[in-house]
């Protein structure tokens, strides 16, 4: 362990414009930025309402705090490198829309590591990718940012004053353990659009609950979609 630790700290301070605090400071902090970014993450889940829910999404606001004070302690010393790495930014161009926001985390990283090593940071280039590395196999294998308080979502078009909507409720309380109202919109006419999160007491038996919805007046358009097929925009 002392080896360990005189071998980072030999190899900090052979570092270019090293800033003080040494490789202790430096896990420090990218520890604090790997915890804040858990309460960042966890409101997100907590508060996050609609369709458009994306664990993905989750997982890069977890990751974005540690990759930000990455860069904060390589540009502390010196200004010329953050000017330097706007202009790498204002350079780079993408012919394809980066549809996963992790993908747009893993390029920030490539270019905090590149920014690292291209200034003489070794050390602090080293590090950061190890904590990074470290944060990404941890959501890989926690599965962090998964909500599985539901397994579908039912959409269907309802016109008011056809039936009550207790009505609609209670067929869909018939076939599930927990109902959750996603959404709601008003269409033309006295239409709605409403879409709610179900947990199915039986996952097989989906079809019948679309059997029943259809059954029921004022019930137009019912759609199943499975929690993997939601959409994330």
């Amino acid at each position: 362990m002392n080896f360990l630790t005189s071998a980072l700290d030999s190899l900090y301070s052979a570092d270019y414009a090293t800033p003080v605090g040494g490789p202790r400071m430096v896990l420090l902090i990218l520890l604090l930025a790997f915890i804040l970014g858990h309460v960042v993450a966890w409101v997100y889940m907590w508060t996050h309402a609609g369709l458009s829910y994306s664990r993905m999404f989750a997982g890069s606001l977890l990751v974005l705090p540690a990759l930000v004070s990455l860069f904060m302690m390589l540009v502390a010393s010196n200004a010329f490198i953050a000017l330097g790495m706007l202009a790498v930014f204002t350079m780079i161009r993408f012919r394809n829309v980066l549809k996963d926001t992790r993908d747009t985390t893993f390029i920030l990283w490539s270019l905090v590591e590149g920014l690292g090593v291209g200034t003489q940071h070794f050390a602090m280039a080293l590090l950061g990718g190890l904590a990074i590395a470290a944060i990404f196999l941890y959501l890989r294998f926690t599965y962090f940012g998964a909500r599985h308080h539901y397994d579908v979502i039912v959409s269907l078009e309802w016109h008011e004053g056809t039936d009550s909507p207790e009505a609609l409720r209670a067929v869909l309380r018939r076939h599930s353990a927990r109902v959750q109202l996603a959404s709601q919109h008003e269409l033309e006419g006295d239409r709605l659009n409403i879409s709610y999160r179900l947990l199915l007491r039986d996952p097989a038996r989906g079809r019948e609950l679309l059997a029943d919805l259809r059954s029921m007046p004022g019930v137009e358009l019912p759609t199943l979609y499975h929690r993997e097929d939601e959409s994330e925009l």
